[in-house]
Formats: structure tokens, C-alpha cells, sequence
């Protein structure tokens, strides 16, 4: 299964990239003690959020889904918010963050990250 965004996802990101913010949804399965690998990874990466504009929005366990298929509950959900996707992008990019990404590869053994944009709307009233 796929955990890492390769070259072509990036690039499709950003062929994609309607401008602003992006709020990146990360819903991760755990290998066998991965938790430990992925809360070493989440302190490392803490730097490159700040250097990039990033910011946690929220982190939780996963509990038993009310409705979903079989197979899709997450260990974990995090909330991630860039200033825009090309942030994310040079984020990762980056050779100093590269060195720590094996932490989060060997951490999971199933993950999705979906680019989310913010409705823009106007409540009744």
C-alpha cells in the first residue's frame, strides 16, 4: 500500500491547485509499533511546519466508524493546514525533511492524504 506522496502525486496536486489555503486530511493505519516511529516523526516535522507556514489542526485516535465500509477504520486522523499547496509541496520537497520521511514510511502500513479546500459560503441569515 501506498503511504508517501511520489513526484506524480505532487505534480497532480498542484496541476490541480485551485489557489489558497489547503487543509490536508491524513488517515493513517499503523504497522506493529509504529505509533512510537510516527510520534518521533510528528516531533521532527513540527520544525518544517513552522518553516513552511504549516499548522496542526488536529490530531486523534480513530475509533470504530458509524458508518463505513469493512476495512476502513484509521488508527489515526490528522488535520494539517498549509498557506496553499505549493507550501506543502516545497515542504516535502525539502532534503532536510526528506532525511526524517523513512520515520513515517516504516511507521505505516496504509495511509491517504487528500488535499481538502474550505467551502466558501454565506449562512442564511
Amino acid at each position: 500500500m501506498a503511504v508517501d506522496p511520489q513526484g506524480v502525486d505532487l505534480a497532480r496536486l498542484m496541476a490541480e491547485d485551485p489557489g489558497g489555503p489547503v487543509v490536508m486530511l491524513n488517515l493513517l493505519r499503523f504497522a506493529p509499533d509504529g505509533r512510537i516511529l510516527y510520534e518521533e516523526y510528528s516531533r521532527r516535522t513540527a520544525a518544517f511546519l513552522k518553516r513552511y507556514g504549516g499548522e496542526l489542526i488536529y490530531a486523534g485516535d480513530g475509533c470504530a466508524p458509524l458508518v463505513a465500509e469493512d476495512g476502513q477504520a484509521w488508527d489515526t486522523v490528522l488535520l494539517v493546514r498549509y498557506p496553499d499547496r505549493a507550501a506543502f509541496s516545497r515542504m516535502v520537497a525539502d532534503p532536510e525533511y526528506q532525511e526524517i520521511t523513512g520515520l513515517r514510511s516504516r511507521a505505516l502500513t496504509e495511509a491517504v492524504l487528500q488535499p481538502t479546500t474550505p467551502w466558501s459560503f454565506e449562512p442564511d441569515g
